[in-house]
């Protein structure tokens, strides 16, 4: 068992440096979006769309079991989505996605968001190509969720605590939560964001506009 998993990450790993690769080429800053179902991924996704659509391009390729619901929701916006479905499978992965690049050809100097399915566990083992790995994690979930996912965590190199609005009705320790977060990873980065009322999002803009500026400088 142990060699067929390294078999398949190794193979994954091949795609992904594939995929980075072609989207270096390209200038293209690539983000994988992984957190648990309901996190709001797709809302987060919505909102930073409409908010920036006039001074950065931007294209999603999305990941469920099933349906094209989130594609429909991101192409509501007037961006470019491509829906990948992967019926029984838990993740996407490096194939999946370079797949998905040839279809939906993300302009150059442009963002891609790859909104992974819904799971705190396998996504975490499956490097895609992106720049980086960027965890949602609500504040309906429990402070806790960075202890009892920890490779996830450890993986992201920026959290998004997400929700922050109902902090008020529920009985949420932020602190706690982001000292979990850095107990699993003491580099990670954390940003207290509502997608809903736009609380905090200008921190996650700034944080997408340096870091889009660094892939335009070629680190």
């Amino acid at each position: 068992m142990v060699q067929i998993e390294q078999d398949i990450l190794s193979k994954n790993n091949q795609y992904a440096s594939a995929n980075r690769q072609w989207l270096a080429q390209r200038g293209i800053l690539a983000l994988n979006l992984v957190s648990s179902p309901g996190s709001g991924k797709t809302t987060l996704l919505t909102r930073t769309i409409n908010d920036l659509k006039d001074s950065q391009t931007m294209t999603v390729i999305e990941g469920d079991q099933q349906t094209v619901n989130d594609a429909e929701r991101i192409r509501a916006t007037g961006a470019r989505a491509l829906q990948i479905n992967t019926g029984k499978g838990c993740h996407l992965d490096g194939h999946m996605v370079g797949h998905a690049l040839e279809k939906l050809q993300p302009e150059n100097d442009s963002i891609l968001f790859i909104e992974n399915v819904g799971n705190l566990v396998c996504p975490a083992s499956f490097d895609l190509g992106e720049a980086h790995k960027v965890a949602i994690l609500s504040v309906t979930e429990g402070e806790d969720k960075p202890l009892k996912y920890p490779d996830m965590f450890h993986a992201a190199d920026l959290m998004l605590l997400n929700k922050i609005d109902l902090l008020p009705y529920l009985n949420f320790d932020v602190e706690a939560c982001i000292a979990n977060a850095r107990r699993v990873n003491p580099k990670i980065r954390v940003l207290q964001v509502s997608a809903t009322t736009g609380e905090g999002m200008d921190t996650w803009y700034s944080w997408l506009a340096a870091t889009r500026q660094l892939v335009g400088l070629g680190q």
